[in-house]
């Protein structure tokens, strides 16, 4: 398991919790940095379309964070949303129901039985996360009561915000601001995402935390190239970038492909149950690289064709 994993994996709850938590707020905005030179774009993030007699689906993948003066929303784009009825995001992105997400994080995620973070860790470790939190401007205690998948979750992200990455201009969000009344559904629920890694042994939440520590320094590195190749409209050279460290096939198959295959069932029941059009904008990684939803969509049958 590597760091840029949950990047790859597109897991958008998650994610989104721990860049939008209080903890993570709190801690960004002790530094600030010059971000990386990036395409101003719009350049063409990639968009799909299936349909059949009488629907439509346009599948568009979405980066979180994002910096906030990124141009990327273009005529297409509005275009596609615009003629949707329904807007279709991995979880639901109201109010109501962030709010319902960062409660469930913050019970799930927290330790209530008196452990600490640092008391599963050896001294190497222990070594090298206190040096991180420093680096960070953050005390050694600042994460003691989460569990190492939260505290693994928040770390990936804290040093984008601190750079300015911003969740607020992530791309999901742009998409529910402007999709105005029009009607929002769901692919999962936030029970869901979180008991992804919840669920993960001790052991494994520990290696997972201690990966993000030790990928800090490059994370920002990774994901202005992510970025890059998104605005530019390279699924296959994004999907290089995102997935190069995801070697762990468990992991791959219970954050990406296990995921991609229940959400092109989904399109499928969609395309045979109710007609309409269609706006679905899920993490990037999940329609890049070998079985993507695209693949599996064409396991069924289903032929998805690229309008931008």
């Amino acid at each position: 398991m590597k760091l840029s994993s949950p990047f790859a994996a597109g897991v958008a709850g998650l994610a989104l919790f721990a860049s939008s938590s209080a903890l993570a707020q709190d801690q960004a905005e002790t530094t600030t940095a010059v971000l990386t030179e990036l395409p101003v774009g719009p350049e063409g993030p990639a968009m799909w379309k299936v349909s059949d007699e009488d629907t439509t689906i346009y599948l568009f993948g979405t980066v979180h964070v994002l910096p906030k003066d990124l141009e990327w929303y273009d005529a297409e784009i509005d275009a596609a949303l615009s003629a949707s009825d329904t807007v279709v995001t991995e979880i639901k992105m109201d109010p109501a129901s962030e709010a319902a997400m960062t409660q469930l994080a913050q019970s799930r995620g927290v330790f209530t039985d008196g452990t600490t973070l640092r008391s599963l860790l050896d001294e190497d470790q222990t070594a090298t996360y206190e040096t991180a939190l420093a680096g960070l401007g953050a005390p050694p205690q600042a994460f003691d009561p989460l569990k190492p998948w939260l505290a693994g979750l928040t770390l990936s992200i804290l040093p984008l915000m601190q750079q300015g990455y911003d969740p607020n201009a992530g791309v999901d969000k742009v998409i529910i601001s402007r999709a105005g009344e029009r009607t929002q559904d769901a692919l999962e629920t936030a029970e869901f995402q979180i008991g992804i890694f919840d669920g993960l042994p001790q052991e494994a939440q520990v290696a997972f935390m201690m990966e993000a520590v030790e990928g800090m320094p490059k994370v920002k590195e990774t994901i202005d190239s992510m970025v890059a190749e998104w605005v530019e409209g390279d699924p296959d050279g994004l999907a290089a970038v995102m997935n190069a460290d995801l070697t762990d096939e468990a992991l791959a198959e219970a954050l990406l492909y296990s995921r991609n295959a229940t959400w092109a069932e989904w399109i499928e029941n969609r395309l045979d149950s109710t007609p309409g059009t269609v706006f679905i904008a899920v993490g990037a990684g999940h329609l890049a690289g070998e079985k993507s939803v695209q693949d599996y969509l064409e396991e069924r049958d289903i032929v998805s064709e690229r309008v931008q």
